[in-house]
């Protein structure tokens, strides 16, 4: 169990930096027109190798939760705590600093989230509503990667389409809709692969081989759409897109395999204050971006400074967060 625990922990802190690594590039991607092509792609490539860190984050409540055990009322009641705790900080960021309509913000409090990264706090909830009636069972790793190859690649609704002669044979119509049935299915996956005996070197070589080249193919898709476009699409960023599933499942199995020994020491700290630094990190990105402590003259140095000072601060407030909630609610 502790090594499981281990890997878990290690996978946790990976995942968590990889998110403040999206939020700290955003602004590169979404204006290629204000920068150099040399500087969105650097950004480019940085984002796409950390697309898989949500998919992670669902596969890891995964194997926690659709196993022996399900998600309990705490669970339920730490999740709901730290949706209210991190909405009330957002509304009095926006009110305090920026000029954005709090007014439409209360309004839509219950449809989406007052600010953008706060959507996953709803979007686990249902990882955890679920729980109770999924048990995954051991399965044969052919048929799993059959099952992943069918719902991942070929009748994932996001797999690019692909027609012969006017007839469309990708992705093929198994009426599949909806991101939720991806987040559900992370979390089915993450329990499958962290269940099965993987321990192989060569298995691990693969899967980081896969995993290099899914990024590949998801920066060089980004940098296709922006061509023939002219500005940014999301099509190969989306987080239940077939590369990044395919990413996501191989770093699963790769830190598995490799990192289940001992706690890496930054990845632990990391993990251990992973929920409040996801809480706080949108707020300290957008308060650098806006307020002009920025280099992105220099978007190599810039990249660094935003992503360590991000990560700097939350962890401070993190920190902090936890000398006062000690039962460790929204911390």
């Amino acid at each position: 169990m502790q090594q499981k625990i281990y890997w878990i922990d290690n996978l946790r802190g990976i995942a968590c930096l990889m998110v403040v690594m999206i939020h700290t590039t955003t602004w590169y991607i979404t204006n290629p027109g204000s920068i150099s092509m040399p500087d969105w792609e650097w950004a480019n490539a940085l984002n796409a190798a950390s697309r898989v860190s949500v998919p992670l984050f669902f596969m890891i409540s995964g194997y926690l939760f659709f196993g022996e055990r399900s998600a309990q009322p705490r669970h339920f009641l730490r999740i709901g705590l730290c949706l209210a705790f991190y909405s009330v900080l957002a509304l009095l960021y926006i009110w305090l600093f920026t000029s954005i309509n709090i007014e439409l913000a209360l309004r839509y409090l219950f449809q989406k989230p007052v600010f953008y990264h706060l959507w996953f706090f709803f979007a686990i909830i249902v990882i955890y509503l679920v729980s109770p009636l999924i048990q995954v069972r051991q399965v044969r790793p052919r048929m799993l990667l059959v099952l992943m190859a069918v719902i991942g690649v070929l009748a994932n609704p996001n797999t690019v389409s692909h027609k012969i002669n006017g007839v469309e044979w990708l992705p093929v119509n198994l009426y599949i809709n909806g991101d939720t049935f991806y987040y559900v299915i992370y979390g089915v996956l993450g329990r499958a692969i962290g269940m099965m005996e993987t321990r192989s070197r060569r298995l691990s070589w693969l899967c980081g081989a896969l995993f290099v080249a899914a990024v590949f193919v998801i920066s060089r898709g980004t940098h296709h759409e922006l061509l023939v476009r002219g500005n940014f699409a999301d099509t190969w960023y989306l987080y239940c897109g077939p590369m990044v599933f395919i990413a996501a499942a191989s770093l699963f199995v790769v830190v598995k395999n490799t990192l289940d020994t001992r706690p890496v020491p930054g990845l632990s700290l990391i993990s251990r204050h992973s929920l409040a630094i996801y809480g706080f990190h949108a707020f300290i990105i957008h308060a650098l971006r806006t307020r002009g402590v920025e280099l992105t003259a220099w978007a190599v140095l810039d990249i660094a400074w935003i992503f360590t000072a991000t990560l700097a601060l939350s962890l401070l407030l993190s920190m902090g967060l936890q000398r006062i909630d000690t039962r460790r609610y929204v911390s």
